[in-house]
């Protein structure tokens, strides 16, 4: 496939350029590599038109059950770097294969819809397998693509998509089949090189087994890890198969079955009639490839095929791609001495956590989607959690009690780019997540601390009145005059207290006040509820209720409100903390004081704590 590089004529004048840093950007470094790459094919092709992609950037998804938020970065990296070359004035190709044609493997746990008797179709491709009770999908790939697609729209991840169901039903890649049979014995040899790794013998001084997605030298991984490389598709990375007769790269699904448990029996260069068996039905039956659309190459031809195919210049993978004699390694090999073609630039990238939970595994069910990030979380923040690290550099996505750190540390660094203040690389990465080269990504007009829309979503249990009141009491010189003005971002705040925060540590203020803590009080603890009460209305504000919260200790102790807290100073703002949550909502601790007061409103606070 002939590379032109072809650079548009014209850049818009809104699209910000990001700074390029070679040293701490890594978007930047790898768009630098990918254009001379392309420079350097365009080059070497004996024919270039201007209508030829500069670059094309691929990912490869699986929908074999729901794809998650680790499987989010085999799209995201190659997405980052696409879009600094458009930024550039490039024109790129980002190629996204849904991998749909690949096999049924096992049925996953816990998505819904599902029961044992989907086993009844481990063998199938994914497009043949049906879809989850009460889908409106015709397939199992197709309900698993869908949210996925909706996810990718909502973070601007421009993407031209490639069904390989479709590609292979139709025939796309006859000429690769074909050829790919006539040198299967030089793929067999490839191969062969490599699974001399695997024998038990050689793997290391106990002849323990290599794990998969295992370097040499390096810590085993552990069995989340394992599971994850297995639910990104790669795990069973079939080889083909050898009979009495040699070697195939390709398995053709059963006629008669539709399942891939098939033996290749004998194969004619020269008519291109296959042979095959059928294991799980008993099914034989002899068929020209020259005409035959009804299988596949095997993984490990596959994936170099279709680099040489599309004229893939960069494509990540994962960890589990990167061990010896895995497909990414042998598929160098490939590429180059059967296909002729060129391996992409493929950076490794390591794994992505969940705050509080085990590794991701989209082979099992319950584990987090991109599309349930962005229920509890605004568009740039999800895309800036995949800029600011390097594609090996693992790291988590909150869904606990840290994803109002991560938002005061956006809000942080919004602030700092906007005086100025920011580093590069991190300006970079800011500019990264809140634009494409395309379009700006909606963002909130008056972006309020999550953690404080959360704990008015939490206090208010949704209701729009109270939560309007309570917003436009947080700075009565500017006050919120509409919801619209804190959405999106009260959405996902509110989408989080009521689906990732637990009942029990839900917030509930009291009805009626308590009587019995109230009686029992000492006099210091009557007078801090005193000073309290009577600074209600002249500090009734965010900033005010916070300066007066903290000020009662540090007054009743003989010193000024804005006094800095000494150690004696901080144990006596914890106390008196501890008894408002208590009198407030029977509990100790809760949402911040501040928030809690304006919530619940002056008039109640009064009649709570009114000793």
């Amino acid at each position: 496939m002939t590379v032109a590089l072809v650079r548009r004529r014209t850049r818009k004048k809104d699209v910000p350029i990001v700074a390029q840093s070679t040293e701490t950007d890594w978007v930047s470094r790898f768009a630098d590599d990918v254009i001379a790459e392309s420079e350097r094919r365009a080059a070497g092709a004996k024919h270039s038109g201007a209508d030829a992609p500069v670059v094309v950037v691929a990912s490869g998804l699986s929908p074999s059950g729901p794809i998650h938020l680790g499987n989010l970065r085999e799209v995201m990296t190659p997405h980052l770097v696409a879009d600094e070359i458009r930024r550039r004035g490039y024109t790129v190709r980002h190629l996204i294969s849904w991998d749909d044609y690949d096999r049924y493997r096992k049925v996953p746990n816990g998505v819904p819809g599902i029961d044992a008797s989907w086993a009844e179709h481990i063998g199938k491709p994914l497009t043949s397998v049906p879809a989850p009770a009460g889908s409106a999908y015709p397939n199992w790939a197709e309900h698993f693509k869908a949210a996925m697609v909706e996810a990718l729209a909502e973070l601007g991840v421009e993407y031209d998509p490639i069904s390989q169901t479709e590609q292979y039903l139709a025939g796309t890649y006859r000429e690769q089949i074909l050829h790919a049979m006539k040198h299967r014995a030089d793929i067999d040899a490839i191969l062969d090189r490599y699974r001399t790794k695997k024998d038990p013998a050689k793997q290391g001084p106990a002849g323990g087994k290599q794990k998969q997605g295992q370097k040499q030298g390096q810590k085993p991984l552990d069995e989340a890890e394992i599971e994850a490389a297995e639910g990104s598709g790669a795990a069973d990375e079939d080889d083909g198969s050898s009979s009495a007769t040699g070697y195939y790269p390709y398995k053709p699904y059963c006629g008669a079955c539709e399942k891939d448990l098939t033996t290749a029996t004998s194969y004619d260069d020269e008519t291109t009639e296959l042979a095959y068996t059928c294991t799980a039905c008993g099914h034989a039956e002899t068929v020209r490839l020259s005409e035959f659309n009804r299988g596949k190459l095997v993984w490990k031809v596959d994936w170099p095929m279709r680099w040489a195919y599309e004229g893939v210049v960069f494509e990540p993978s994962g960890v589990d791609h990167s061990s010896p004699g895995s497909s990414f390694v042998v598929g160098g090999q490939i590429v180059r001495e059967i296909f002729d073609g060129v391996q992409p630039i493929g950076p490794m990238y390591a794994f992505v956590g969940i705050s509080g939970m085990a590794k991701m595994s989209s082979s099992k069910g319950g584990v987090p989607t991109p599309a349930d990030a962005l229920k509890i979380m605004e568009a740039p923040l999800l895309r800036w959690l995949y800029a600011r690290r390097r594609p090996n550099q693992s790291f988590k996505i909150a869904f606990d009690q840290e994803i109002q750190r991560l938002y005061d540390e956006w809000d942080k660094l919004e602030s700092k780019v906007a005086d100025g203040s920011a580093l590069p690389a991190d300006a970079a990465a800011h500019t990264r997540a809140a634009r494409t080269a395309e379009r700006e990504l909606p963002r909130t007009p008056r972006p309020l601390p999550y953690r404080t829309l959360a704990s008015v979503a939490d206090i208010t249990a949704g209701a729009e009145d109270q939560t309007l009141r309570i917003l436009s009491e947080l700075d009565p010189e500017n006050p919120i005059t509409s919801l619209d003005e804190v959405r999106p971002r009260l959405d996902r705040a509110e989408n989080w207290i009521t689906t990732q925060v637990p009942a029990e540590q839900r917030t509930l203020v009291r009805a009626e006040p308590d009587t019995e803590t109230l009686a029992a009080l000492g006099d210091q603890d009557r007078e801090s509820l005193r000073l309290l009460i009577e600074g209600l209305d002249t500090h009734w504000s965010l900033d005010g209720l916070t300066t007066l919260v903290y000020g009662v200790p540090k007054v009743q102790a003989g010193f000024a409100p804005d006094a800095k807290p000494t150690p004696e100073l901080k144990v006596a703002q914890r106390t008196f903390f501890a008894l408002l949550y208590q009198l407030l909502v029977g509990r100790d601790t809760g949402p911040r004081l501040p928030t809690l007061l304006l919530a619940v409103g002056a008039d109640r606070v009064r009649k709570l704590l009114a000793a």
